[in-house]
This record gives structure tokens, C-alpha cells and sequence, in this order.
């Protein structure tokens, strides 16, 4: 705090003590209310500066909104706020009366003035961001979202009117109109009014832009961001107001990002559903490999229309991050889509079974259907699984390039666990009712089950060259190729669905080389003195202890894990204590008592008479 002390231009750093004691979690946020970066100290005639982009965009990322923790980012703004308020000395009334305060041109002697407008519309701000999350489950807090946007909007025209000041530079006033234009055009498509709110985007837009076109590359960055974020928002309100071309560049936007974040993300989503649902109705049914079905489910129509734009985004994914959204979000609204059919086929059971006992095994539509929906999903997953090959084998490469050493690198361990899942699908796939009969269609299985057999044996192989297992490895590569020469003797007129599978050619020439790398390291091992061990390197497992008379090089003695004695030491058998037992008391002879019982027998009444009287006997 005594930081404030020294950069405050006009309020001062009273209460700082006392204020660092409430808010010890936040100390190290003290700092911020300092002279904010642009400003300029000096007096009134000095112009003011606040990066507002930047504040805002750095308090949003460190305080909660990287993972979208609306309520901990109001809470930060309203502790900023109270030290703010502390630091200008520019407080609200005391604890028992409140005393509304403005900020006016006359008091602007500080950019931490501008600062505190900015928090309050912040804090107002994501309160409103907040209470939309919590919308979905209850409706009635649209109603105080819609407030609390409107507050927004009020302190942003607040600090735009601050900003008209001559006392603040001319790039702080441009900022102040961009962040009014964005709350405003957030307010005007949350109450459904499309062109106003695609004119204050619009604004925010131009402002923006021409703000990263002033300054450096560095600088831009930050208005890039926002240019990019507001642009769907501009997009789905041009699509309500009449032009349909934007509809296609929004799902374009959708669909390279991996699904849209943000304000337009229920949305856009909403509105991209409604839009296949309208061409879903046009949809009466699907042909797959030569058969036609009909298809009645809404779900699955939506389904089906998305299918090729989805595969279409996946293979022009920039990066393989993007790749992995994509294709389990497709894998998502298939297995929804697969669902609804199931709810179809279960009251038609008994009819599905009779229709099997007339056709001589000719599936149903519902069923066949459901066939294909489950082809699409395996297929997808095969893709998926196949596309996070290609990448760990990339990254397979450059370990061994670089052998850099840090961070888990990957393994052909890990390969082969994904040719494994592979493999798994493709057993589902013959598997497919419908299609056990189609030999086409199993001929093709078998040929991909022989290409990814094929790879899974080379990556076997690999492993077992790590580990020096140089037999194991060359069997295996024999038989990588015996499985990819079936492959190409067995293509024939199949070799257009072999198109998106592995190159086979290029994993023979792989393993022609591996081999003779490995039989030329096989040589170099039976041939390396330092791996044969003499019979002095044997160990016969005996603590040092009990080997002393014997010399044997033992690493292990320099060790931690070294073995001196047996511990805990075994057991060893000692004497028994002796037990001993009286037996002399069956032989004692006890002296008889029978006179001395028969004297008191004698001794009765008259006995008694005279001891009355005192007579002895």
C-alpha cells in the first residue's frame, strides 16, 4: 500500500493498513490500484489515460471467467471497488448512512476515477452473465438479467461521457466508445432488437479495428480478439433480419471453432437446429448400399442433414485439438440420434420378429436403420481413433529425433492401444444386422481389419525393439508384411474404399528397413563385451553378511536398496522352558482326627448344664 501512497496523484492511500488486513486473500490485487497503465501524473493539466480493454480483459482471465466463474469475477470487482473507493478517499456515506456520490469532470484529477466507473460496470455486467447461466433452470431471473444489463449500460455511457473530457487522451475515448457500443449491442440482442443491436456491434467493430490498425502488432492483438468475438453476434443478427447467407457463415464460424462460447452459443445452436429441422421435413428417407428406408424420426432427419457439413468442418480442422471437438461432438448426436431409434424399435419387437420370419432374414426398415446409424458412429470413431494415431506417431518421430527429455513422451505402447479399439470396431461392424449376407460389405471389413492387424504388429514390434527382444521384434515384422501382402492381393476391385485407409506400400518399405537396423543392433548386442556378465558379476541373492569370503561385484552395494544382513532376522530354535508337577500330595499319609470327633460328640447337654454352673470337667 505504500505503493498507493507514492502514485496517487489526488486521493491518497488513506486506510491502507486496515484494508490489507481485510482483504489479505487479495493482497497481491492491492497493486492494481495503482495509476493504471497510460495514465500520467501530474495536475489537472496533464491528460488522463486507461487501457480499458486490457484492464478488463486481464481481470476477466485471472479472476473466474477462464472457466467461466461468473460470481467469483463479481466478487473481485466489488473488492476492487471497496479499495478504490478507500484509496480516493471517495466514499459512499459511512456504515450507518449512505451518501450517493457522483463522479463529475471537476474531481477528474485521476484515471483511478474512470477506473471505478469501469468496475461498477463490470460488476453489474457479470452479475447479468451470471443470472443467464442460472436462466436455463429458472426462467424468471431473465427479468433481473435484463436489469443488471441495463445497469451495465448505464455506468459504460457514464464513462463515456467522463471520457468526452479534455483531460483524457483521444485513444481512451475511442476505448470508452467500444465498450459502450458492446454493452449496448449485448442489452439490444438480449431484448431480441436485431438491428439495433447489429448497429452498436458494428460500431464496437469499426472502433476496434481501427484501433489495432494504429498501433503495433503486440498492441492489436487484443482489439483482434474482440473484433473476432463480436463477429458471429453481428452474423446471427443479420440472419434475423432477413439475410440468409449469414446463416451459412455462422455454422462455417460453428464449426472451424468447435463449437461457439459465449453469448451467442444457446443461440446459434437453437437457431441451427430449427434451420435442419426445416429442411428435416423435406427428408422422407436415406439410401444405403443399394437399399432405401424410409425416415420418419425428426432427430434422426437433423442428424443426417448435419452428417456431411460436420465431416466437412472435421477435415478442414486446423489443428487436431479442433479435430478431437469436432468428432466427438458428431459422435454425440449420433449416439442421440441411434436413442430414438431404439425408442422406435422397442413396441416393435414382436412385429420386427414376424417380418424376419416372412422376409427369410431380410431386416426390417427400423432396424436397417439403425444399422447405418451405427455404421456412421463406428466409422467415426474409427477416424477419430485413426487421426490420434497419426498424431502420436508424428509425435513418435520427433522424440526420436530430439530425444528431449521432460514431460511423458509417447510410447508404441500407446499406439497399440488405439489399433486395439480399432480392431474392436471393425468386429462390430461384420456384426451388423443386415449385412451379414452383403460379401461386398465383408470383404471390405476384412481388408481394413488386415491394414490396421498389420500396424498393430508393426508397433508391437517396436516395443519389443526398445526392450532389446530382437527375435520377438523380427517375427512380428514378418508378420506385418505376410498381413500386407494379403492386403494387396486381396484389393482388387476394392481399392477405392482402401483410399482413406494407411498406405500399405510405404509400411512394407518401413519394415524392409527396420529389419536390417535390427539384425545389424542384434549383432552389435551379441558382440558387446559389456553386456555379458562373468561369473563374478553372479549374484546367488545372500546378504553381504554371510559372503565375505567370496568376491563379487555387486552395484547394489552402492545403492540405496543395498543388502548388508537378513532383516527382520529368521527364527532359531531354543530349549523349552521345564514344566514341573506336584504329584508328592497322592503319596502324603494325613494324621487321623476320629478321637477328636468323638470327644465333642460325647460333650451335649450335660456339658452345657455345667458350664451354666460353672463346673469344669
Amino acid at each position: 500500500m505504500a505503493a498507493e501512497r507514492q502514485g496517487g496523484g489526488g486521493g491518497g492511500g488513506r486506510g491502507a493498513g486496515a484494508e490489507e488486513n481485510k482483504d489479505h486473500k487479495d493482497g497481491k490485487d492491492n497493486k492494481e490500484n495503482e495509476r493504471p497503465a497510460g495514465s500520467q501524473p501530474g495536475g489537472l493539466g496533464d491528460s488522463l489515460g486507461l487501457e480499458i480493454l486490457q484492464i478488463v480483459k486481464e481481470s476477466q482471465q485471472q479472476h473466474g471467467l477462464r472457466h467461466g466463474d461468473f460470481q467469483r469475477y463479481r466478487g473481485y470487482c466489488s473488492r476492487r471497488l471497496r479499495r478504490l473507493r478507500k484509496t480516493l478517499n471517495f466514499k459512499m456515506g459511512n456504515r450507518h448512512k449512505f451518501t450517493g456520490k457522483k463522479v463529475t469532470e471537476e474531481i477528474l484529477s485521476d484515471n483511478r476515477y474512470l477506473l471505478l466507473i469501469l468496475m461498477d460496470a463490470e460488476r453489474a455486467w457479470s452479475y447479468a452473465m451470471q443470472l443467464k447461466q442460472e436462466a436455463n433452470t429458472e426462467p424468471r431471473k431473465r427479468f433481473h438479467l435484463l436489469s443488471r444489463l441495463r445497469k451495465a449500460v448505464k455506468h459504460a455511457e457514464e464513462l463515456e461521457r467522463l471520457c468526452e473530457s479534455n483531460r483524457v487522451d483521444a485513444k481512451t475515448k475511442l476505448e470508452a466508445q467500444a465498450y459502450m457500443a458492446y454493452l449496448t449491442g449485448m442489452l439490444r440482442f438480449e431484448h431480441q432488437e436485431w438491428k439495433a443491436a447489429m448497429e452498436a456491434f458494428n460500431k464496437c467493430k469499426t472502433i476496434y479495428e481501427k484501433l489495432a490498425n494504429a498501433f503495433t502488432e503486440e498492441q492489436a492483438v487484443l482489439y483482434n480478439q474482440r473484433v473476432e468475438e463480436i463477429s458471429p453476434n453481428i452474423r446471427y443478427c443479420a440472419y434475423n433480419i432477413g439475410d440468409q447467407s449469414a446463416m451459412n457463415e455462422l455454422m462455417q464460424m460453428r464449426l472451424r471453432s468447435g463449437g461457439t462460447e459465449g453469448l451467442l452459443a444457446e443461440k446459434l445452436e437453437a437457431l441451427i437446429t430449427q434451420t435442419r429441422a426445416k429442411q428435416a421435413a423435406t427428408m422422407s428417407e436415406v439410401e444405403w448400399r443399394g437399399r432405401t428406408v424410409p425416415v420418419k424420426i425428426d432427430k434422426v432427419r437433423i442428424f443426417l442433414l448435419g452428417l456431411a457439413d460436420n465431416e466437412a468442418a472435421i477435415a478442414q480442422a486446423e489443428n487436431e485439438e479442433t479435430k478431437e471437438r469436432l468428432f466427438e461432438s458428431l459422435l454425440s448426436e449420433c449416439r442421440d440420434a441411434i436413442q430414438a431409434v431404439r425408442e422406435e424399435l422397442k413396441p416393435d419387437q414382436k412385429q420386427r420378429e414376424h417380418s424376419l420370419e416372412n422376409d427369410s432374414g431380410k431386416v426390417s426398415n427400423i432396424q436397417y436403420l439403425h444399422s447405418y446409424l451405427t455404421y456412421i458412429k463406428l466409422s467415426t470413431a474409427i477416424k477419430r481413433n485413426e487421426s490420434m494415431a497419426k498424431s502420436l506417431q508424428k509425435a513418435l518421430l520427433q522424440q526420436q529425433r530430439s530425444d528431449e527429455d521432460g514431460k511423458r513422451s509417447p510410447r508404441p505402447q500407446d499406439l497399440i492401444r488405439l489399433y486395439d479399439i480399432i480392431l474392436q470396431n471393425l468386429v462390430e461392424l461384420k456384426q451388423l444386422p443386415g449385412l451379414e449376407e452383403d460379401k461386398n460389405f465383408q470383404k471390405e471389413i476384412g481388408l481394413k481389419t488386415l491394414v490396421y492387424k498389420a500396424y498393430r504388429c508393426f508397433f508391437i514390434a517396436q516395443s519389443y525393439v526398445l526392450v532389446k527382444k530382437w527375435s520377438e521384434a523380427l517375427v512380428l515384422y514378418e508378420r506385418v508384411l505376410k498381413y500386407a501382402r494379403e492386403v494387396q492381393s486381396g484389393a482388387g476391385a476394392h481399392r477405392n474404399s482402401l483410399k482413406e485407409l494407411p498406405d500399405v506400400q510405404d509400411l512394407i518399405t518401413q519394415v524392409n528397413a527396420e529389419k536390417y537396423s535390427l539384425q545389424a543392433a542384434a549383432i552389435l548386442d551379441a558382440n558387446d563385451p559389456h553386456e555379458t556378465e562373468s561369473p563374478s558379476q553372479v549374484k546367488d541373492g545372500k546378504p553381504l553378511s554371510e559372503r565375505f569370503e567370496t568376491f563379487c561385484l555387486d552395484p547394489s552395494l552402492v545403492s540405496k536398496q543395498v543388502s548388508l544382513v537378513h532383516f527382520p532376522p529368521g527364527f532359531q530354535p531354543i530349549p523349552c522352558k521345564p514344566l514341573f508337577f506336584d504329584l508328592a500330595l497322592n503319596h502324603v499319609a494325613f494324621p487321623p482326627l476320629e478321637d477328636k470327633v468323638e470327644q465333642k460328640a460325647k460333650s451335649g447337654l450335660t456339658g452345657y448344664i455345667k458350664g451354666i454352673f460353672g463346673f469344669k470337667s
